[in-house]
């Protein structure tokens, strides 16, 4: 790192430490492609990133990876390498891993040592599948008379959604569009975008949207 980018991101440190007004973001997704994760320096990458937010008290890390569709005769055998080599990068991480699979389980994959930080993984497992197995649980529970429709409302939904945490700020790198995971949750996050690719993510890169997080003005819709 040059001096000037150095200075800049002492800068930024000091900035987010010092601000009484507003916190860093407790919640972040970060919405990775399927390119990323097949790049052979991910793992270090992952890690690197991992760290970076324990630093500055990330409670909930959510990594979501969208997947392109592809034919079923070789997206399996492809799908399963990628949780593979996933969960063989994170397996020395002190943290409480969950894995939310394209069909829409939970894996718990390990538990952490100490009490820090939950990362969620979600490996193609978007928006649009989940809100539509979860209409498809409270549809369940009205046939068994467990529920009316009458008390259908918005705690119902969330009851029953997948992945419960509502992230603080999403951040999609290398890209202008977000994906459609976490449609429900993430109504009220602040999005933030980078034309930085994921591979040349860097600290002072994230730092830079946690600083502009602190620098808006949340309405929570209001």
């Amino acid at each position: 790192m040059g001096l000037f980018s150095r200075l800049y991101q002492i800068r930024l440190e000091r900035g987010i430490l010092k601000d009484d007004k507003a916190s860093p973001p407790s919640s972040i997704v970060l919405v990775l492609t399927e390119s990323d994760l097949l790049d052979a320096d991910f793992s270090r990458r992952l890690i690197e990133f991992i760290k970076w937010c324990q630093e500055y008290n990330i409670n909930v890390l959510t990594i979501y990876i969208s997947l392109i569709d592809m034919d079923l005769d070789i997206s399996g055998r492809i799908y399963n390498e990628l949780q593979m080599k996933i969960t063989d990068s994170l397996k020395d991480v002190d943290a409480t891993i969950n894995l939310f699979t394209i069909d829409g389980r939970e894996h718990y994959l390990k538990t952490a040592d100490s009490r820090g930080m939950l990362i969620n993984l979600s490996l193609g497992y978007g928006g649009k599948k989940e809100l539509t197995e979860t209409f498809k649980d409270i549809m369940s529970k009205i046939d068994s008379g467990e529920l009316t429709p009458g008390e259908i409302d918005e705690s119902v939904i969330e009851n029953n959604l997948l992945i419960k945490h509502e992230p603080d700020l999403v951040i999609r790198s290398g890209g202008k569009r977000l994906a459609d995971f976490l449609i429900w949750q993430s109504v009220y996050s602040e999005m933030y975008f980078t034309d930085m690719s994921w591979m040349n993510f860097r600290k002072i890169d994230l730092l830079r949207a946690i600083r502009d997080f602190q620098k808006r003005q949340r309405r929570f819709g209001k």
